[in-house]
């Protein structure tokens, strides 16, 4: 009984990664509705295991359920978004920092080949190529930076993936031409091991989208 206890909780947990794998790239996107019949014969499964994810995202504020009509991916409020991006703005400045500090030479040079192949700004109209770079950049510095409450706290709570919910520019606050510099400028900080900077630079790059959605919602001065 145990072993196929084992084999359940693989199962459950192998459907809960996938489904969130989905929301993360965008193949289920914000605001639709999970038709549960149909993901379970994409995913050659039953519908108990997929239940079973549904209501783990669900926890997990990535899913909601609508009494009588189902699942949904959530889809947040400007007003969410804005308290997501002051927690990450924080939690994001300290991973970059860490990053810099504690990070291998390995990871550097991994930080380093971020957004290497939109030099020249020749892609940066291929605006779903680039969010998905965006956001592995974010979910490797937390990665690298070995944080420990910190990552906990950014993974546990899906801060990164929650902020990609916006249904404009593939989940992007920002177009990629207004924030490509500052990407290449963390970098450069994070590689030349100065964690201040490396805090001070990341924490203005989200600030300047959380300033973006200030506007959006209390008709705020451009953010700058």
């Amino acid at each position: 009984m145990a072993i196929l206890g084992n084999v359940h909780h693989n199962l459950d947990y192998h459907v809960y990664q996938a489904v969130k794998e989905m929301i993360i790239s965008r193949k289920l996107a914000p605001g639709m509705k999970i038709l549960q019949d149909n993901l379970a014969k994409e995913l050659g499964i039953s519908r108990t295991p997929l239940v079973n994810a549904l209501k783990r995202l669900e926890h997990e504020k990535l899913i909601l359920a609508v009494s009588r009509r189902g699942y949904f991916v959530r889809l947040f409020t400007q007003l969410e978004m804005i308290q997501i991006f002051e927690i990450r703005e924080v939690l994001e400045g300290l991973t970059a920092r860490r990053t810099a500090i504690q990070g291998t030479d390995e990871q550097l040079k991994r930080v380093g080949r971020f957004f290497a192949e939109f030099q020249g700004k020749d892609l940066l109209g291929d605006v779903k190529r680039y969010a998905r770079e965006d956001r592995e950049f974010h979910n490797y510095l937390i990665s690298a930076g070995e944080a420990g409450m910190i990552t906990d706290l950014l993974d546990s709570f899906n801060f990164i993936t929650l902020s990609y919910q916006l249904t404009s520019q593939e989940g992007l606050v920002r177009p990629p031409k207004k924030t490509y510099a500052e990407h290449i400028a963390i970098i450069k900080a994070i590689q030349k091991r100065d964690g201040d900077q490396a805090e001070r630079l990341m924490r203005r790059h989200i600030r300047i989208s959380l300033k973006w959605l200030e506007k959006q919602v209390y008709n705020n001065k451009p953010a700058v």
